[in-house]
């Protein structure tokens, strides 16, 4: 953890520092086959929070930092949002590792490792997605797509009734840090995919924070935020976090063998 810290500090130097709540659900998309993303987790708190998580090895779910994951549960193997399924399992969390240097005000490092208490049982319902081999960073224009259980109406509660699916365009940082856009209100850094549709639409945004971003096949990124009460609009595109390099290397050592 410690070779992390100078860059931690460095980061925070150069950051803008923001306040307020910023948002992250499924706008403009569509549900997909039920269990064909096994990987997907569900994280359900006990006061109704809610996140979306990948599951990267049988008793580790890779999330969103900024997620409330206290006293919650995970599952697994499921489709539906609140219908028990046979193909589901859960489980309590063992621990919860947020990244050292994540930073709420910017939501710089927004990224969290959930230990689950037992291992999963891995079928059809329920596999792994693998981290990618590189970090190589999406270029403009490439197609993603962003997957979770969130509100799909912006500015009104309104889950899905399984899981849901968008196919987004990422953009450039330079575009997404302009005064029609962020205005470095955070900062879109390196370390951050933003992508969206040029004219509004097709978003993520609440309970979809921790899902995965997959381009070209490869899982790139993880939900992260957007702006509150503009999901989908085209001035509002969503954020997420980069699987830079730094990132991988923090995953690997964090899980090892355990």
């Amino acid at each position: 953890m410690g070779a992390f810290l100078p860059w931690c500090a460095f980061a925070a130097v150069i950051l803008l520092v923001i306040h307020g709540g910023l948002c992250a659900e499924i706008i403009g998309g569509n549900e997909v086959k039920p269990h064909s993303r096994p990987f997907m987790a569900q994280i359900k708190g006990p006061k109704g929070d809610f996140c979306g998580g990948v599951l990267i090895k049988e008793n580790w779910v890779l999330t969103a930092a900024h997620c409330k994951v206290e006293k919650s549960k995970v599952i697994l193997g499921a489709h539906s949002l609140k219908k028990r399924e046979k193909e589901q399992q859960t489980f309590k969390t063992a621990k919860w590792i947020r990244h050292p240097c994540y930073d709420p005000s910017t939501k710089e490092n927004d990224i969290m490792l959930l230990q689950l208490q037992r291992r999963a049982k891995l079928n059809k319902a329920v596999k792994l997605i693998s981290l990618p081999t590189s970090d190589d960073d999406p270029k403009p224009g490439t197609i993603c797509t962003a997957a979770g259980w969130g509100t799909i109406a912006n500015n009104l509660y309104k889950p899905p009734t399984a899981l849901m699916e968008v196919n987004i365009t990422v953009i450039k940082r330079e575009i997404c840090n302009n005064k029609y856009h962020y205005n470095g209100k955070p900062v879109i850094t390196e370390n951050m995919i933003c992508a969206g549709a040029k004219n509004g639409g097709k978003d993520s945004c609440n309970g979809d924070s921790g899902g995965p971003l997959i381009c070209n096949k490869e899982l790139r990124g993880i939900t992260s935020f957007g702006k509150p009460k503009r999901c989908g609009k085209a001035d509002s595109p969503g954020v997420y976090t980069r699987l830079a390099g730094q990132y991988l290397e923090w995953i690997r050592k964090t899980i090892g063998g355990a």
